[in-house]
């Protein structure tokens, strides 16, 4: 059988998104950890940088209905990466709004067993680097923090529109991949159009309450290895936060789910198509440091509701500087 994909969640500034991977590991778009706070807005114009940290274990892998695959019922997955980034934002505008070149190349460890009598075995290497063009714009007004040393607060709507691409140059086998479930690549293209809305209210509770959705449209190419084509899915990235001075604190997740059936040499794959539906919530709490032009985040997921999917726990942490 094969693998349904972990959503995790988490980064930076484009902030995270290490998805669920549908049966043959096809990635998400996003950077590794996925996308959260302020993902309609982009920083002033100048070069970020900062590394991106995630750990996941998927612990339960269940079919169609949500239950899980008795032949797969000691299967365990854990994944440690690493994912250096980088984010430029040029000093012009474009219809009003900025533009920004973001990338990622992550590097990390994958270990684990999808039967009971297999050992567990492990493999490293780099993954699938992702790269994407936003333009965004804001409509509202920027004011000071009741905290000394706060960063200024924008207050109301920004969006954001952008393509994102996940290139096949990670590292990939297709016998590991779909006999042992360990893959570090996807050896897949995904060309994913985004976007994004990001609204801070008024101080209500603290200094404002901040609402950010960021929607990604995966459309995948074929397996030229395997012949398995994975269903477009939809990855939809939030959070709900509370602004308090240099902290920004609050409920974060992502909910994914396929559109599309998965097919092997053209031909659906199971009744169902193996569409995967996963929902992950948890928290995330970002900590700015304007003093220094950095940030650093964390962010802790658990699955609430999968199906053809495989439930996960995970964390992500990471930090930018602006150079």
């Amino acid at each position: 059988m094969g693998l349904a994909r972990c959503v995790l969640v988490l980064a930076l500034l484009l902030a995270a998104h290490a998805p669920a991977r549908a049966i043959e590991g096809a990635a998400a778009a996003g950077p590794i950890g996925g996308t959260d706070i302020r993902s309609a807005q982009l920083p002033p114009p100048g070069v970020y940088g900062g590394n991106i940290f995630v750990w996941a274990e998927g612990f339960d892998f269940v079919d169609g209905h949500g239950k899980t695959i008795p032949v797969l019922n000691e299967a365990r997955l854990t994944k440690t990466l690493t994912g250096p980034f980088v984010l430029y934002v040029p000093d012009f505008q474009v219809l009003g709004g900025t533009v920004g070149l973001a990338a990622v190349v992550p590097y990390g460890r994958e270990c684990g067993k999808l039967f009971a009598l297999s050992p567990t075995e492990c493999l490293s290497g780099f993954g699938d680097p992702y790269i994407e063009l936003d333009w965004s714009r804001s409509f509202g007004t920027l004011r000071a923090s009741n905290y000394a040393g706060a960063a200024p607060i924008f207050e109301g709507w920004s969006v954001l529109a952008g393509i994102g691409v996940l290139l096949p140059l990670g590292e990939y086998d297709a016998v590991t991949a779909t006999q042992k479930g360990l893959t570090i690549g996807s050896n897949v293209y995904d060309i994913a159009p985004t976007v994004a809305l990001t609204y801070t209210t008024p101080p209500i509770l603290a200094e404002g309450t901040e609402f950010s959705t960021k929607i990604y449209w995966n459309n995948y190419r074929i397996n030229p290895d395997t012949q398995y084509l994975t269903g477009d899915f939809i990855g939809i990235d939030f959070a709900i936060t509370e602004r308090i001075g240099k902290f920004q604190v609050g409920l974060a997740g992502v909910y994914a789910f396929q559109i599309e059936d998965d097919t092997l040499a053209g031909t659906p794959v199971a009744s169902d198509g193996r569409r995967a539906d996963v929902l992950n919530l948890g928290v995330v709490i970002n900590y700015n440091m304007p003093e220094y032009l950095a940030s650093l985040k964390v962010k802790a997921l658990f699955t609430d509701f999968a199906e053809n999917a495989v439930r996960s726990t995970g964390i992500v942490a990471g930090w930018y500087h602006k150079f």
